[in-house]
């Protein structure tokens, strides 16, 4: 076995380290330290599959190691995110279990991921990634104002919100394709919409303008759905 073909899963192990780490840091009590773990662990996982592609190496083995690294790093670190953000924020001993639905969620997303053949030019449900850069992006918003960590930490809030994110990781919902046929306007409109606002989201308010972020990409392709007839816009 050349040395190319251990590229790509050895970036996929370093996404999993990621997760590990993350974790541990998070159980420490460390929540936004934890939380930079997924950032690290999304750029590994962007070019694990950029490198099975480019040295022509990809395999049913690096596709397996993929799922199981993510889901330790966007599944399981997020939902002990959660549960330590409700652990400090309710009295209540058992509330903070919820968040492991996070996990237990995007198991099955994966799962269902790897064998959907319809996912190939977009995704139908939230991706693991973009459920753990919300939930973990919530800290940093939190610190912005007294009023946005009082909402974040607020018990019932960050219940709905982790039920919700669940139900969409595996919802029937197709999502907005960040894949440009053409660079005109015509069919593009919500594609540069959600660029637009990515881009004033991390100008005006950085790392806490993530979840702005995530939520305006989820609901421009729940609109996109309700308005596209003719698969032109």
């Amino acid at each position: 076995m050349t040395i190319k073909k251990h590229v790509p899963n050895s970036l996929t192990a370093l996404n999993l380290i990621s997760g590990m780490a993350g974790i541990y840091f998070v159980l420490e009590g460390q929540i936004t330290f934890g939380a930079y773990f997924i950032f690290a662990a999304a750029f590994f996982d962007f070019f694990d599959g950029f490198a099975a592609r480019l040295l022509n190496v990809s395999g049913e083995m690096g596709k397996q190691m993929d799922s199981l690294a993510d889901l330790v790093t966007f599944g399981v670190l997020p939902s002990f995110i959660i549960f330590k953000m409700l652990e400090s924020s309710s009295p209540e001993p058992y509330l903070p279990f919820i968040g492991f639905a996070i996990g237990v969620m995007s198991a099955f997303r994966l799962a269902k991921f790897n064998i959907d053949t319809r996912q190939t030019d977009r995704f139908i449900g939230v991706p693991t990634p973009a459920t753990a850069l919300l939930l973990s992006t919530l800290p940093f918003l939190a610190e912005k104002s007294e009023t946005a960590s009082n909402v974040i930490y607020n018990p019932v809030f960050l219940v709905v919100l982790t039920l919700v994110m669940s139900y969409l990781l595996v919802a029937e919902l197709p999502l907005i394709a960040l894949k440009f046929k053409s660079f005109g306007l015509e069919g593009n409109v919500f594609r540069y919409l959600v660029i637009l606002i990515a881009v004033a989201s991390l100008l005006f308010a950085g790392l806490a303008g993530i979840p702005f972020i995530i939520i305006s990409y989820i609901v421009l392709s729940m609109i996109e759905r309700l308005v596209q007839s003719d698969g032109k816009i």
